[in-house]
């Protein structure tokens, strides 16, 4: 199976300012990667390139062997993304919202795979409320549930559990680890909270000003720098850059 993601020489820059400086890296099959940086670092941006929402300068993404600039359509239609600043419509109900994106998605039978989602990720009695008012954790968990309507075999996360208190961010951490690898997808996972990273990925890359400073699994890092987690080399690579 061709590798879900590949990307070589991203660049993105902004008149004299490069917000992605020339990185290169890779997502393999049922794997869980780690992006991480200070913010600044190009995290976001190159998030958003991958999902073509923001064009790159130079370089090339690769998504299951095809080119994302060419094959654009079809390829999103294989992945999904969630962060805990991309809001899903207030003024629909979590059911609506679910109907809407798995009909984008070409998702047979929606109705069916949306209450299963709700179910899981314990929305089945907001299901008819709109989505505006609930809470940041409910909305946080929903759009989670968005993520998983078309089951991904790429899944793109920036900052998802951000507005999750720890027990339901913890238990929400398994549901997302088990689900991608029932589907066998790769997920890109950028945080700010280490201890959540170190329990999901596989391996890590460090950005700081667009570049990557470091990369490899925790216990090789951990080797590299000297440092017992991820935390403190973190807090030497953003000191260090």
């Amino acid at each position: 199976m061709p590798v879900p993601l590949r990307v070589k020489n991203l660049t993105k820059t902004y008149g004299k300012f490069t917000a992605v400086d020339h990185i290169s890296f890779e997502v393999q099959e049922g794997e869980v990667v780690g992006l991480l940086g200070p913010n600044g670092a190009g995290k976001s941006t190159t998030i958003q390139m991958l999902l073509s929402l923001l064009t790159p300068t130079e370089g090339t993404i690769e998504i299951f062997g095809e080119s994302l600039k060419e094959h654009r359509q079809e390829i999103l239609k294989q992945m999904n993304f969630a962060a805990s600043y991309a809001q899903l419509p207030y003024n629909l109900t979590p059911l609506e919202n679910l109907k809407v994106f798995a009909l984008l998605y070409g998702v047979k039978n929606w109705r069916t795979k949306a209450e299963v989602l709700l179910k899981e990720f314990d929305l089945e009695k907001f299901k008819n409320s709109r989505t505006g008012g609930l809470s940041s954790g409910e909305q946080t968990r929903l759009a989670l549930a968005k993520a998983f309507v078309n089951d991904p075999k790429l899944l793109l996360l920036d900052e998802p559990t951000t507005s999750l208190d720890p027990l339901i961010a913890k238990r929400l951490r398994k549901d997302l680890y088990d689900r991608m690898e029932k589907i066998g997808g790769a997920v890109l996972w950028t945080s700010h909270n280490m201890r959540e990273i170190e329990a999901m990925c596989d391996r890590v890359i460090f950005l700081s000003h667009g570049k990557i400073v470091a990369a490899g699994t925790q216990e090789n890092l951990q080797k590299q720098f000297g440092k017992p987690n991820l935390e403190e080399i973190f807090i030497q690579l953003a000191t260090d850059t």
